[in-house]
Parts: structure tokens; C-alpha cells; sequence
């Protein structure tokens, strides 16, 4: 190989190598632990809308087999893991007290990526709305935007002490 195209492969200095997902394409476990319905919950019962009517209930079962995957992100490498919170898994209706249980599942996923020296980097909002703010007017109604500004208090006050990386919208 010559030095021109292998100095072509190099990646910058501070290049960081990760991989990203979203918590319904992921997690599964979409009714356990307290979850609330979300968007995407409603929208694959809806006759036709999906053409193989799979859904998000099981996914790559992200929820339970964290330390697998992220056992598995550690072997090939990566610097960082980009992944979205479930607001109804943290506020099953949107609004109100956190889901404990919910928390404690990113709780133990930001530790177990830092046990592996993989950097979180978290994403408030990845298009899982839950579905009683869809049903009180969505993100059109200025509730709504409250009902988020509370979550993302909720969700930094419990991971900002961990993740210094935070993405407010996918």
C-alpha cells in the first residue's frame, strides 16, 4: 500500500468511534417496569401500518441484555455509545414524577458503559412522544414542551453526574 492512500485511512486525532440507536428500535420491554405507551406503541396497532405488524415490544431486547451489548461494543472497539432515553419509560404519561425503575434501567446502562470505558452520549428525545401527551394535543400544544422541560430536568438531574454529553432531539 502506498503511504498516500494509507495516510487516506487515518482517522483525525480526537476522532471518537461509536455507534448510535433509539430506545424503541432497541430496548423492547416496552411494558415492563412501569413504561408508559409511547407513539410508536400506538402506531404499530394500527391496521396496515405496519406491513409485517412487528413492533417494538421485544426489538433487539436491548433492556435486558445491556451488559451483553454493551460487553460487545466494548470488543469491537468503540469510543462512545449514542443512545436515546424512552420518555415513557422515565414518565410513563409524560408528565409527573419520574419512573424510578425507568431511570434505573439508564442508570445502570450509563455505569456499565463507563465500566467498559465507552463515553455516553444521550439523546432526550428520539420520536417516542408518550402517547397521553399525543392524546392531550402533542407537540403542537405548549403542554407539552412543559411536560419535556420537566423530563429533561428529571433525566440530567439523575445521569448528569455521569453523561457529559446530551442531545436534545434526534
Amino acid at each position: 500500500m502506498s503511504e498516500s492512500s494509507s495516510n487516506a485511512r487515518r482517522l483525525p486525532p480526537g476522532f471518537i468511534w461509536g455507534a448510535a440507536t433509539s430506545s424503541y428500535q432497541v430496548e423492547g420491554a416496552s411494558t415492563e417496569d412501569g413504561r408508559g405507551e409511547s407513539i410508536w406503541d400506538r402506531f404499530c396497532t394500527v391496521p396496515g401500518a405496519i406491513a409485517d405488524r412487528s413492533d417494538g415490544s421485544v426489538a433487539c431486547d436491548h433492556f435486558h441484555r445491556v451488559a451483553e451489548d454493551v460487553g460487545l461494543m466494548n470488543e469491537l472497539g468503540l469510543d462512545a455509545y449514542r443512545f436515546s432515553i424512552a420518555w415513557p419509560r422515565v414518565q410513563p404519561t409524560g408528565r409527573g414524577p419520574a419512573n424510578v425503575k425507568g431511570l434505573d434501567f439508564y442508570d445502570r446502562l450509563v455505569d456499565t458503559l463507563l465500566a467498559r470505558q465507552v463515553r455516553p452520549f444521550a439523546t432526550l428525545y428520539h420520536w417516542d412522544l408518550p402517547q397521553a401527551l399525543q392524546d392531550a394535543g402533542g407537540w403542537p400544544s405548549r403542554d407539552t414542551v412543559s411536560a419535556f422541560e420537566d423530563y429533561t430536568h428529571l433525566v440530567t438531574a439523575r445521569l448528569g453526574d455521569r453523561v457529559k454529553d446530551w442531545f436534545t432531539i434526534n
